[in-house]
């Protein structure tokens, strides 16, 4: 005697979620990281600001200067990759993740800025004196490449 077919139990869906929920859910997190981004790096833009001697944005948008441009164009990348890094790290963890890149980008502006600090005792090129020079300088481009190996360093360590 053979079986009789028993039919198919349909699948659970209690506690599914719907592509649109999921789309609603990661375009949510998408704009939380990409604010706290762009947050960051407002906020390295006026650390950078106050290492400078001089307003920031005269010195670049009025006085054309490359130093000062490549200074904060170099810090500004180096602090988004601390964020992208705090980012991936988070692994999905939407408000573990926002947290930890806040404390680690906030960590990396930090670091950037004692670098900076460091780097004109240590190596005796000063900033400030960078920045009055009309054209784009020697220690400048030292200091910009400075500027992203420490933030590459930094957003390794987050990984």
């Amino acid at each position: 005697m053979t079986p009789s077919p028993q039919p198919v139990p349909l699948p659970d869906t209690t506690g599914t979620v719907t592509l649109a929920e999921t789309l609603v859910r990661d375009a949510l997190a998408i704009a939380s990281y990409a604010a706290l981004g762009v947050l960051l790096l407002i906020i390295g833009f006026y650390v950078i600001d106050l290492a400078i001697p001089g307003k920031l944005s005269q010195l670049i948008k009025t006085d054309r200067n490359p130093n000062a441009t490549l200074l904060t164009s170099s810090g500004l990348a180096a602090v988004g990759l601390i964020v992208a890094a705090s980012i991936w790290s988070s692994g999905g963890a939407l408000q573990e993740g926002l947290l930890a890149t806040l404390v680690y980008g906030l960590v990396g502006i930090a670091v950037q800025t004692v670098a900076m600090i460091l780097f004109d005792l240590a190596a005796g090129i000063s900033v400030r004196k960078l920045v009055s020079e009309p054209e784009l300088q020697p220690g400048t481009r030292l200091l910009a490449v400075t500027h992203l190996a420490l933030g590459l360093i930094t957003a390794v360590a987050v990984i």
